[in-house]
């Protein structure tokens, strides 16, 4: 056994830091959390002072057993988990369940290099209780909140115990989505009529110029263009002013999340993911980050890196300073480790996003682009209005060699082009003038890389929780992330060509939505019950001011359990009343009308399996009609005339191998039964309108799905199966999956294989219940 023994939170970490360290390191991994709050229990003695009460999980008992038997045999033992709250919380628990003593080594780094790991192992402290306080505040915080408050959601909006929860910081993030759709829902699209000019300059070229102003109606844009008619237009004016463009600051979490979003169609839960691997493997510099700050030896290795690569001209160096005020400036923004190092993965994904962040850290570092930005104006004889036509000429392209940021807003104008050489008093020849009719837009819904930015902004949550925040809104079925189809409008356009104006009535597609969240009808009902009676929770400037006291209690300012016994004091009490009230049925229900062929009432519910329409009640002698409502509509917005088409379903289309085509909507989503057998459609298929030739290629893509996967049946027994998987291929025997032995032929296998086999594999035992509450002796004490 070695002298020392180093103990991080991940195996990958580990393997590469052991390649750094001498023979006298043994590093091993715990894996993560080895103790947290117990599952299926709310874990915190409010009655004593908030004290938590942890326990070694499950799946780490045998960890915990190992690593406390190599610290035994250790002279010396090292924690090296993550330089940050989680971190030192890790840390903090191994050193409580590993029963080390309080003087035990802390060591951190911000990157795994040689040098930083000797920096580090030179420069060794204690634990930060602090630290550690602050991220057992945020625990307790929100175990407290989802506790208690969950189930007040399950007893009065009833839409099935399992799928609702609350959360602090989730059940803002839903609040942000839902009420950017309801502002959706009411906005008012309004038309105008943008003017745009076209000059034909001879030789191919052309200058194109706009109104700098919209007319409001048609009349106003047709009076114009009647201005115009036989007029003559002429450069005016012309202005040429130098510009310039500067680089963005590197990457933080949350830019990072949001820049590969947009340019690499990254989930928020896939670049963190992606990212970590990038870091374990001592590729970048650590992942989790509020600081844009590079420490002086990372700007001097991107200052050679590029006067070797670009020329000296091309380096500016640059100090950014952070504008989150929580943010630690002694930490660094996420960076390369080496810069020289262009290929850092041979995985596509890893590379993309390392090319991502060199590109960007690189980028801070280099000139500004120069530019040069020209106006022409161009007057009309016939009209005190004038024209603009604006260009712009890259003079040196500094940073631009290297990256460019990418923007949030939507439908973001190209970057112009050169204009053509032109001569105050050049009489211009014009092609044509045209009126578009053009219409106002609502706010964008908000994509993953959006509500992180929002989210960032309203200083709610921190940059490490947005993954999470994200990914869970998304699983209990309060926000789906989804493509959505757009509609046709038509609108008019004007033209004046050959002194004459003709007009036309043009059809276009918009409305289209690419990875966009919406909210669903429960994450709405649950948002109106959670603002109606718990407002202070989801309040947003109460949830960031939350953050703030977690950074205090950080800082050492504050006793954790001061700020939890101040918090719980008034939010026990909601949930007090809210388990008294009555619940508001408007929430989960709303009146149509009426079935103009049984005069019953037709209304909309929200029930175990999500929203549906229903007609007649449950005390009538008939039995009511349900219907599930289609992809895309809401209990809240869903109209009479829309709930009476649902009942058309189930729907027989037509028939196949001489039996019918029935489509409906079940549990899971629309479906076709043909021949007793049930086959999903796809999430671009209306049910509404899906023909019968869509259906056949859906049975026998399915046909050919299932026949690809079966390698073998066995007649002695129909539950034993070789089967193609995920990861390759595998035996199914009755409840179990049996791994196939390297270098065997799976289609190979006999029955009396399989047996031996499945001798061999243990059943997966039944999951354990959650542990007894340990007695007050044993509870965690600060």
């Amino acid at each position: 056994m070695s002298k020392n023994l180093v103990i991080v939170e991940s195996p990958a970490k580990a393997k590469t830091i052991e390649n750094y360290l001498g023979a006298d390191f043994t590093v091993k991994s715990s894996f993560g959390h080895v103790r947290d709050l117990p599952e299926h229990d709310m874990g915190v003695d409010v009655e004593n002072n908030f004290m938590p009460i942890y326990e070694i999980s499950a799946d780490k008992v045998k960890v915990v057993n190992e690593l406390r038997k190599l610290a035994k045999e250790a002279e010396e033992v090292w924690l090296a988990t993550d330089d940050d709250r989680e971190g030192e919380a890790i840390s903090w628990h191994l050193k409580e369940a590993l029963g080390l003593p309080d003087n035990t080594k802390r060591i951190v780094f911000r990157e795994i290099t040689k040098t930083a790991l000797k920096n580090a192992i030179g420069k060794p402290r204690l634990i930060d209780i602090d630290l550690v306080n602050a991220q057992q505040a945020r625990r307790i915080l929100d175990r407290l909140v989802g506790y208690e408050l969950s189930p007040v959601l399950w007893k009065k909006i009833r839409i099935g115990k399992s799928s609702l929860s609350a959360g602090r910081v989730q059940s803002v993030a839903v609040r942000i989505i839902v009420e950017r759709e309801r502002e959706i829902d009411a906005f008012q699209s309004k038309s105008s009529f943008k003017v745009t000019a076209r000059f034909d300059l001879g030789q191919g070229k052309v200058l194109n110029a706009e109104l700098p102003k919209n007319f409001e109606t048609e009349a106003d844009a047709l009076a114009f263009l009647e201005r115009c008619l036989g007029a003559t237009f002429t450069i005016k004016n012309l202005e040429t002013k130098p510009a310039k463009k500067t680089p963005a600051p590197p990457f933080t979490t949350s830019t990072l999340q949001q820049e590969a979003s947009r340019k690499l169609s990254f989930s928020v839960s896939q670049t963190m993911t992606v990212a970590q691997k990038l870091y374990e493997a001592g590729k970048i510099s650590y992942m989790r980050t509020d600081s844009t700050n590079l420490s002086e030896e990372a700007m001097g290795k991107a200052k050679e890196q590029i006067s070797k690569e670009y020329g000296t001209h091309y380096h500016h160096q640059r100090v950014f300073k952070t504008k989150s005020e929580s943010a630690q400036e002694a930490h660094e923004a996420i960076r390369p480790t080496d810069f020289s190092t262009q290929v850092a993965s041979k995985d596509r994904n890893e590379q993309r996003l390392y090319e991502l962040i060199w590109k960007r850290a690189i980028a801070s570092q280099m000139a500004d682009a120069q530019l040069e930005r020209t106006t022409a104006t161009v007057g009309i004889s016939s009209t005190r209005e004038e024209l603009i036509a604006q260009g712009e000429v890259i003079k040196f392209d500094g940073f631009l060699k290297v990256y460019l940021e990418s923007s949030d807003e939507e439908g973001d104008e190209e970057q112009k082009g050169m204009l053509p050489p032109l001569n105050i008093g050049q009489v211009l020849a014009l092609s044509d003038l045209k009126a578009t009719e053009r219409f106002t837009r609502h706010a964008p819904r908000y994509t993953e890389a959006s509500l992180v930015k929002k989210l960032e902004e309203m200083g709610i949550g921190r940059p490490s929780t947005y993954a999470p925040t994200i990914s869970t809104i998304q699983k209990r079925g309060y926000v789906v992330k989804e493509d959505r189809e757009g509609q046709q409008r038509t609108f008019k356009e004007l033209t004046l060509q050959d002194n004459q104006i003709k007009s036309k009535v043009s059809s276009e597609n918009y409305g289209s939505e690419k990875s966009k969240l919406f909210p669903t009808s429960t994450g709405m009902i649950v948002n109106d019950f959670l603002v109606s009676n718990f407002q202070d929770i989801i309040d947003y400037s109460f949830t960031a001011s939350v953050e703030k006291d977690f950074d205090n209690i950080a800082d050492g300012k504050i006793p954790w359990q001061t700020m939890i016994e101040r918090f719980y004091k008034g939010f026990h009490g909601k949930v007090a009343e809210a388990q008294e009230q009555k619940i508001d049925r408007s929430l989960t229900s709303r009146d149509l009308g009426e079935d103009p062929v049984t005069g019953k009432k037709v209304s909309v519910r929200v029930g175990k399996y999500g929203p549906y329409v229903q007609i007649g009640d449950v005390e009538d002698e008939e039995k009511p009609k349900f219907a599930s409502l289609l992809k895309g509509q809401l209990m809240e917005t869903i109209t009479f005339e829309e709930a009476m088409e649902l009942f058309k379903l189930p729907r027989e289309v037509g028939f196949f191998e001489d039996q019918a085509l029935v489509v409906n909507i079940g549990k899971y989503g629309p479906y076709v039964k043909h021949d007793g057998k049930f086959y999903s459609l796809a999430t671009t298929d209306d049910p509404m309108a899906v023909t019968e030739e869509r259906l056949i290629d859906i049975i026998q893509e399915k046909r050919q799905a299932d026949s690809s996967r079966t390698i073998r049946e066995y007649d002695e027994n129909p539950n034993a199966k070789v089967l193609n998987g995920k990861y390759g291929p595998y035996i199914s025997f009755g409840k179990r999956n049996i791994k196939i032995p390297k270098g065997t032929e799976p289609a190979s296998l006999t029955y009396e294989d399989i047996l031996k086999l499945a001798e061999g594999t243990e059943e997966k035992p039944a999951k354990a219940k959650a542990p007894a509450r340990k007695p007050a002796a044993k509870k965690t004490k600060k």
